[in-house]
C-alpha cells in the first residue's frame, strides 16, 4: 500500500522567510529558550495530579460510590484531557524541554494513560502536521465512512445528520483510542512502511503496545476492582464518562481548528505538487479560536494557537500568545489569511456549521 505523494512548493516563500527570522529574533532579543521552563514542569505536575489524584481515591475506595464517584471520573476526564493538551503533545514534539531525553521521557506519560507516543508521533506529527487538511495523507480528517470532513470525501445521505452525530463519536474518541485506535494504526502504517520509516519496528511496537495497554488497564480497571469495594460494572462505566468528558474537550479543541468552511482542503494525489510552499499552506487550512483568554489558552496548552503551532510545532506552547502579533503582521504583509478572530463558541458553531454543510453538499469552490 503506498502513500499518495504530495510535494510543496520546495523554494520557501518570501513570507516563510521573513517570518522565520522574526521569530529567530524575537528568541534571541529576549534571551529565551524556544522550548518550555518551570511553567511546563508545573503545569505538568498540576495535569498529572488532576487525573491521578481522583483515580487513586476511586481505586483505594476514598469516594465511595455516591455522587462523589462520578464526580472524581469527570475530573479525571478534564485530567486527562489537560495531559493530552498539555503534557504529552509538547514532549513528543521535542518542545516540552531543550534536553530531548526529558521529551522522551515525558512523553510516554501517554504510553502511561493507554496510548502509544511512538504510533501518536507517526499520525500527529508526520501525517497531520506534514499534510495538513490533505485527503489520503492527512488522518485527522480520514474518517470512517459515517463521518465526512473533507469535500473531497464522497456525500452520503447519512452525512446530513452527522452534524448532530459526529458529537457522540467525538466522545468515544479517546475510549476507542485506549482499545483498538494503536493495534489499526500499527497494522496500518506497517503496510505504508511508515513504521521502519519511523526508526522503529513492528516487533518492538508490538511489545510497547502489549506491556502499555496491560500496565494501563491493570491500574484503571483492575486495582478498583479489587480494593474499591465497588461493583465491576460501575468501575466500567465510570470508566466511560471519564472518556466521553476527554474526547469531547479533545475534539472540540482540535475539529475548529481544522474543520472550517473558509480553510483549504486538498486531494493527495501521487506525484501531485503544491503552488504552496509548506508554511504557507498551513495558514490557509489552520484557525485559531478564543486567543484573548489567557485562561483558556493555559487550560488548552496554547492549541487555541493551532495556526503558531502548526508554524512552529517544536516550540513550546508557552511562548504562542507573543509570537502570534509577529505572525499576524507577517501575514498580513503577505495578503495570506490569518483566521483568529472567533470565540471558543463561535469556533464551535462555525464547525458544526461546517458538519452541516459537508452533509449536504458535494464540493465547493
Amino acid at each position: 500500500m503506498e502513500l499518495p505523494i504530495v510535494r510543496f512548493n520546495r523554494k520557501p516563500s518570501d513570507f516563510s522567510k521573513i517570518l522565520k527570522e522574526r521569530v529567530d529574533t524575537y528568541f534571541k532579543e529576549n534571551g529565551l529558550s524556544r522550548q518550555g521552563d518551570w511553567r511546563m514542569y508545573a503545569k505538568t505536575v498540576v495535569m498529572l495530579a488532576l487525573f491521578f489524584t481522583p483515580w487513586a481515591l476511586i481505586a483505594f475506595g476514598g469516594v465511595g460510590g455516591g455522587w462523589q464517584f462520578w464526580v472524581a471520573e469527570v475530573v479525571m476526564g478534564f485530567g486527562l484531557a489537560g495531559i493530552g493538551l498539555n503534557v504529552m503533545h509538547d514532549a513528543n514534539h521535542g518542545a516540552f524541554s531543550k534536553h530531548k531525553w526529558v521529551n522522551k521521557t515525558v512523553s510516554y506519560v501517554l504510553d502511561l494513560v493507554g496510548g502509544s507516543s511512538a504510533l501518536w508521533r507517526i499520525q500527529h506529527n508526520v501525517l497531520h502536521h506534514s499534510f495538513t487538511n490533505i485527503e489520503g495523507l492527512d488522518e485527522d480528517i480520514d474518517t470512517p465512512g459515517i463521518l465526512r470532513f473533507t469535500p473531497n470525501r464522497p456525500l452520503k445521505k447519512i452525512h446530513k445528520l452527522q452534524f448532530i452525530y459526529a458529537w457522540g463519536f467525538y466522545s468515544i474518541m479517546t475510549l476507542f483510542w485506549m482499545t483498538a485506535k494503536d493495534w489499526l494504526a500499527l497494522a496500518r502504517y506497517r503496510k505504508k512502511g511508515l513504521v521502519k520509516s519511523s526508526g522503529n519496528s513492528v516487533g518492538e511496537l508490538t511489545r510497547d503496545l502489549i506491556i502499555s495497554k496491560v500496565l494501563y488497564f491493570g491500574y484503571i480497571m483492575i486495582l478498583p476492582a479489587l480494593f474499591s469495594g465497588l461493583p465491576f460494572w460501575k468501575i466500567l462505566v465510570g470508566w466511560m464518562v471519564m472518556h466521553a468528558v476527554t474526547g469531547l474537550i479533545l475534539a472540540s479543541i482540535f475539529q475548529p481548528a481544522h474543520v472550517l468552511e473558509d480553510l483549504q482542503f486538498a486531494q493527495g494525489e501521487k506525484g501531485a505538487s503544491m503552488e504552496d510552499d509548506s508554511l504557507s499552506h498551513q495558514l490557509k487550512s489552520t484557525a485559531n479560536f478564543g486567543t484573548r483568554s489567557g485562561i483558556f489558552t493555559w487550560m488548552c496548552g496554547g492549541l487555541n494557537h493551532q495556526i503558531e503551532h502548526h508554524l512552529f510545532p517544536q516550540v513550546c506552547h508557552i511562548h504562542f500568545r507573543n509570537l502570534a502579533p509577529i505572525v499576524r503582521k507577517t501575514a498580513e504583509e503577505f495578503g495570506l489569511p490569518y483566521r483568529s478572530s472567533t470565540t471558543f463558541a463561535g469556533a464551535l458553531a462555525l464547525h458544526t456549521k461546517m458538519l452541516w454543510k459537508l452533509g449536504r453538499e458535494e464540493s465547493w469552490a
